[in-house]
């Protein structure tokens, strides 16, 4: 886990223009069964299972692909990464560049959360609404200190799923690959960026 956390202070020095987020400190009353909240604590189960599991970063890539696949709106968290752009893009442009980006955030945990040393997940009971997302609160806790993740959700298919991660609480992991992606769209377009992604998960997964 000490590579993980090295990476993660790492990525928060990257993003050129965060978005901060500011979460009212009160939640809504909490439901019998809070969807958002039941979403995110089942990922975890899954990532906390994948990290028990150690081996190779293939076998945990296997095995959280279709946990990452259930609580996370990658099509759309895609289209937030990239941008205006993706609207005009064509249909076989966007089916590449959300297999592409599920692709490297499926490794990206695979990789990073590569084993288990007593790490904990908490996850605050109730959701808080805003609009029509709802934020969920976390901490993973580690031996040696606390990392607050917040989760941005909405609803889809009848399932409430993610949209963004705030690492840190408030930074938007959205924001960051937006300004990450740019440069690479603009010089390779669509394919060009596939191709850089596809690239980078190869290497994670090496």
């Amino acid at each position: 886990m000490s590579r993980f956390l090295k990476s993660f202070a790492v990525a928060l020095t990257l993003a050129a223009a965060p978005a901060l987020l500011t979460i009212p400190s009160q939640p809504v009353q909490a439901q019998a069964a809070d969807a958002p909240v039941a979403q995110v604590r089942g990922f975890y189960d899954a990532l906390t299972a994948s990290m028990k599991m150690g081996g190779s970063a293939k076998g945990r890539y296997d095995k959280l692909r279709p946990a990452v696949e259930k609580a996370f709106d990658l099509p759309a968290m895609t289209a937030t990464a990239i941008g205006p752009s993706f609207a005009a893009m064509s249909d076989a442009d966007k089916k590449a560049l959300i297999e592409a980006f599920t692709r490297m955030t499926v490794a990206n945990y695979a990789k990073n959360f590569d084993s288990y040393g007593g790490e904990t997940f908490t996850v605050e009971p109730a959701s808080i609404a805003r609009g029509n997302d709802k934020f969920v609160k976390s901490v993973m806790k580690t031996k040696s200190e606390s990392i607050a993740f917040n989760y941005r959700t909405h609803q889809v298919g009848g399932e409430w799923k993610v949209t963004d991660v705030y690492l840190a609480g408030n930074i938007s992991q959205m924001a960051q690959k937006r300004s990450d992606f740019a440069g690479t769209l603009a010089s390779g377009g669509a394919s060009g960026l596939t191709k850089r992604m596809n690239a980078l998960t190869d290497q994670m997964l090496g």
